[in-house]
């Protein structure tokens, strides 16, 4: 089979996204530079630069390839579940393993809070919007199996306990609404999201 000159572009762009994703992944996005990635891959910055014109362009690529494993582990699960409380548990742990896995890859976040590129907006709400369907397909199977009250609006629903999640703090952080708290706060974030998630399913039950 001949390999095609776009197949060579394809498979040296993917090389390029694993080296960048395990430098912002070990060093931030801030302490990266496009010299360091070119020389991981033994590469001219010329050739790097020819690719991705510049570091942000390179990081909303790697922030796809790194969302789109997330939103496959979401996928995968939809309508899969025992119950309500195993489908809002899966959220919240698997979107709390995500974070911590890849905290050091999200300064980027933390750096560009108030103006991120609408790249990685797109990104975002894809992201949420599969969060989204995955929960209000587990209500929707739940009032099927007769588990919980038939709900009218489970996308609203399910929308209003993601924002309240996503307003979970601990107290000594409570006064910022940063998206991405410190490393050591987000096992108890993750505590009281679990616990909030129970207060909720509990309102849905008869």
């Amino acid at each position: 089979m001949m390999i095609t000159a776009n197949d060579q572009q394809d498979v040296k762009k993917e090389k390029i996204l694993e080296a960048a994703h395990h430098r912002f992944l070990h060093f931030g996005y801030s302490k990266t530079t496009m010299n360091e990635i070119a020389g991981d891959l033994s590469m001219s910055k010329a050739l790097l630069y020819y690719y991705f014109p510049d570091k942000s362009q390179l990081y909303v690529a790697v922030m796809r390839k790194v969302a789109d494993g997330y939103l496959k582990s979401l996928t995968d699960r939809i309508n899969t579940f025992a119950d309500l409380k195993e489908a809002f548990i899966f959220q919240i742990d698997t979107q709390h393993e995500f974070i911590v896995t890849n905290y050091n890859f999200f300064d980027f976040f933390r750096l560009n809070e108030q103006n991120l590129p609408d790249a990685i907006w797109e990104i975002v709400t894809q992201v949420h919007e599969s969060e989204t369907h995955m929960l209000v397909s587990a209500i929707k199977t739940e009032v099927d199996r007769g588990k919980i009250k038939p709900v009218s609006n489970p996308t609203e629903i399910v929308e209003l306990l993601l924002d309240a999640l996503h307003g979970v703090r601990v107290k000594s952080v409570s006064h910022k609404k940063t998206m991405f708290p410190n490393k050591e706060h987000l096992e108890e974030i993750r505590s009281k999201r679990l616990l909030l998630a129970d207060i909720f399913i509990k309102g849905l039950m008869y």
